[in-house]
């Protein structure tokens, strides 16, 4: 019982946290996700080292995570130009070239990780700001924020994975991916994947102004619980190949950063890459 509470108040803070964050102002937006994505490649990096398949430099990958973000919120928001990027780039290169006086036992695989580290991690959380600032906006400016996009994202996570456990307890026989998630029924997804695209149509019918139909709205819910499934997956592999039941343990009852944000990692590039296309249409 009191870990069940525990998880419940938990779970509560960080859903109010994470709305808030987005809601209230871009601002809070930038704080917020900047210290996410902070948070969650210190974490993959203290991953990686206590398994002992490579050892990298937990800082250095935590500020290119940092700075990624801030660099795409300046680009996004029109307040600085391509250049924003430049410093980034070397960061990559001193993440190469170090590892030449180094002299670690395993430095291919300090490479690999440090870059999965940026790719998986710092250009997913990064990618939010393409969908917050250059979609149907009148100007890339901060003031052209538009925050129902990054939060729909989350909505639909939430909602796919609340389906998901309820239809699952319920009827679960078929088992989605036993080899690396034996608890994911094909009964669960599916009950997700309907109240996700339910609530879509919902979000399409209060917010018309976004100028997206009922069916772009179900589609992009569709691209995020197919995508966040394979995200959730993605991470129990990291996980399993790793020896590890959890992420981490910074958030009480509910593990890691990586636990919580594994489905969004993979949804949402894929988000940003079918706005781009039914915009184009």
């Amino acid at each position: 019982m009191k870990n069940f509470i525990i998880r419940a108040i938990t779970g509560i803070l960080f859903v109010a946290i994470l709305i808030g964050g987005i809601l209230y102002s871009p601002y809070t937006f930038l704080i917020l996700f900047t210290l996410i994505s902070a948070l969650t490649v210190y974490e993959f990096g203290g991953l990686i080292n206590k398994s002992g398949v490579a050892k990298i430099n937990r800082q250095i990958t935590m500020l290119g995570g940092v700075y990624l973000f801030l660099a795409f919120f300046g680009f996004c928001t029109g307040l600085a130009g391509s250049y924003i990027f430049i410093p980034y780039l070397l960061l990559l290169m001193y993440m190469l070239i170090s590892e030449l006086y180094l002299k670690k036992v395993n430095p291919v695989g300090n490479w690999a990780y440090s870059m999965l580290s940026q790719i998986y991690i710092g250009l997913s959380f990064s990618l939010l700001n393409v969908l917050a600032f250059q979609y149907n906006a009148e100007t890339y400016t901060v003031e052209g924020y538009n925050y129902l996009l990054p939060l729909s994202i989350f909505i639909f996570i939430w909602l796919s994975d609340t389906g998901a456990y309820c239809v699952g307890s319920l009827i679960g026989k078929h088992r989605l991916f036993e080899r690396i998630s034996p608890k994911k029924s094909w009964e669960g997804s599916i009950g997700g994947a309907v109240l996700a695209i339910a609530s879509s149509l919902i979000l399409a019918h209060l917010f018309p102004e976004t100028g997206m139909s009922m069916i772009k709205w179900a589609g992009l819910a569709a691209v995020v619980v197919l995508f966040g499934t394979w995200g959730d997956l993605t991470e129990s592999l990291l996980k399993r190949q790793l020896g590890v039941k959890d992420s981490g343990n910074i958030l009480p009852g509910h593990g890691g950063m990586l636990d919580r944000f594994d489905s969004a990692l993979m949804a949402i590039p894929a988000a940003v890459v079918y706005i781009y296309v039914i915009s184009s249409l």
